[in-house]
């Protein structure tokens, strides 16, 4: 059963549930791109500071060559010159420079440690055929480039100088820049969670206002309707909302007005007993005659009563769930024979002939009892609400999907205005003669409900003095 209270739970465990939903897409949205960008600078600055270094060391390398070209030393002629070249190159890179001739024998080594030894490795083939390279071993972290020792005659290869530095620098550097830009990620992540956490608030701000209504339903039901048209969402919400609120309206009304009138009902027997009581406690030596007429009295009061509680106690029923449906195949040409057998003793009374015509033999999934009730309401105010010697015609008929039920009466008919109201509770069309004939305003309101409960309709067709038919649709297999 949906109430208030539940109502107001899911209200507010949805709107923290979209506050925080978009609290994580911000958060997500906006950090991933921070990280990503963070391996992108760092990536770059590395590759921008290898080149950058792997660019300068070649222009300084390729004056060296010049003079080792030019001093014929790969061809074993010494030059203090170009060994102290050489060995500057490497302290101010804290590298090694090899020089290796045109036999792949290293003529110079600035550790001294590989010198007369041969060197064969893809690099030295390469560039031996005119191509040099730059490798950057990111694991070891060092720079390794080849240089081409051209003769200035010819221009043929005729040695080739291997530089190897160490790249800590750039690590060094990429370290520090990557330091910087974990404190900006920090800020950055700070201001995008208040950033998120502010849109949240904001975005979710027009559903807080209807929780808030709802809230405002303490209870009973609001008067106020509200109005949110910030968004489609809101705006349905809202419309949704209000029609609640009238329904909530109309139900409290119904209730309210329900309770007055069993009150009224239960009290105005209670009241008559009352008074007749008193009346004769109030005398001494009460005739025969009058005291047996006040007991009768007691006695149509205390029947009148009973039957109020009964109708009562079955509307009640009929208001429970679907669960307390007794369901069965069930023929209803016996049963509608059933009912006006019961009924034809008080119809003989006033003289009013009671027919049925049936065209079929039907068979129907039904609540024997609650229908049995609701039938026989309609054919008993056929009866009770007609004149001397009328007649109530009673008529049973069936397509493939449902059995009709019609009841027509030569009785003293119902108003326009009444024919709105007259399944209402406590509703009586012809308030005196109601009371005269012992009506509780209940039947036609049980008869709805039980129609209901098989999911079937009920309509009514009258003409104020010219009689009343009711028509009663019920499917033929009963669904949940």
């Amino acid at each position: 059963m949906v109430t208030i209270s539940s109502i107001k739970d899911k209200a507010r465990k949805y709107v923290k549930s979209l506050q925080a939903r978009i609290f994580i897409i911000f958060i997500l949205v906006g950090m991933l791109p921070i990280f990503l960008m963070k391996n992108v600078i760092l990536e770059n600055y590395e590759k921008q500071a290898v080149a950058q270094k792997a660019e300068m060391i070649r222009s300084q390398s390729q004056q060296i060559v010049e003079q080792v070209s030019e001093t014929s030393y790969v061809k074993g002629k010494a030059s203090k010159l170009v060994d102290t070249e050489l060995k500057q190159l490497a302290n101010l890179y804290n590298g090694r420079v090899i020089i290796v001739n045109s036999n792949f024998m290293i003529i110079r080594d600035t550790y001294g440690i590989d010198e007369d030894k041969v060197i064969i490795s893809e690099e030295v083939l390469q560039c031996f055929l005119g191509t040099d390279s730059t490798n950057y071993n990111k694991d070891y972290r060092f720079l390794e480039m080849t240089v081409p020792v051209k003769n200035d005659a010819d221009h043929t290869i005729e040695g080739i100088m291997i530089i190897s530095v160490p790249t800590n620098d750039v690590n060094d550097g990429r370290d520090a820049l990557g330091n910087t830009v974990w404190i900006l990620q920090i800020i950055l992540a700070i201001l995008i969670c208040s950033t998120a956490y502010y849109v949240s608030r904001l975005l979710t701000r027009p559903f807080g206002k209807i929780t808030k209504s709802l809230e405002g339903v303490r209870g009973g039901v609001s008067e106020q309707e509200i109005s949110i048209p910030d968004y489609t969402e809101t705006q349905l919400l809202s419309e949704a909302y209000n029609r609640m609120l009238q329904r909530m309206k109309i139900q409290e009304d119904s209730r309210q007005e329900f309770v007055s009138n069993v009150s009224h009902e239960l009290k105005t027997p209670i009241t008559s007993m009352k008074v007749l009581a008193d009346s004769l406690l109030a005398q001494d030596d009460v005739p025969v005659e009058l005291y047996k007429e006040f007991m009768g009295d007691i006695a149509e009061e205390i029947d009148r009563e009973n039957k109020i509680i009964s109708d009562l106690l079955s509307l009640v029923k009929m208001d429970r769930k679907s669960s307390d449906v007794n369901i069965q195949e069930t023929n209803i040409n016996q049963l509608i024979e059933l009912i006006l057998k019961r009924l034809r003793p008080i119809a003989a009374e006033r003289n009013i002939d009671l027919v049925l015509e049936s065209f079929k033999p039907i068979m129907a999934e039904v609540d024997e009892t609650k229908l049995t009730l609701a039938l026989s309401n309609l054919v008993e105010n056929g009866i009770k609400y007609n004149h001397e010697d009328g007649w109530v015609h009673v008529s049973l008929n069936v397509d493939n999907r449902y059995f009709y039920v019609k009841v027509e009466d030569s009785g003293i008919g119902i108003s326009e205005a009444d024919q709105e109201h007259i399944f209402e509770r406590f509703y009586r069309a012809d308030k005196s003669h109601s009371r005269e004939i012992g009506g509780t305003g209940l039947g036609l309101a049980i008869t709805r409900s039980a129609v209901l409960m098989h999911h079937g309709a009920i309509k009514v067709y009258s003409k104020e003095g010219e009689g009343t038919t009711f028509t009663v649709r019920i499917p033929l297999k009963y669904v949940e």
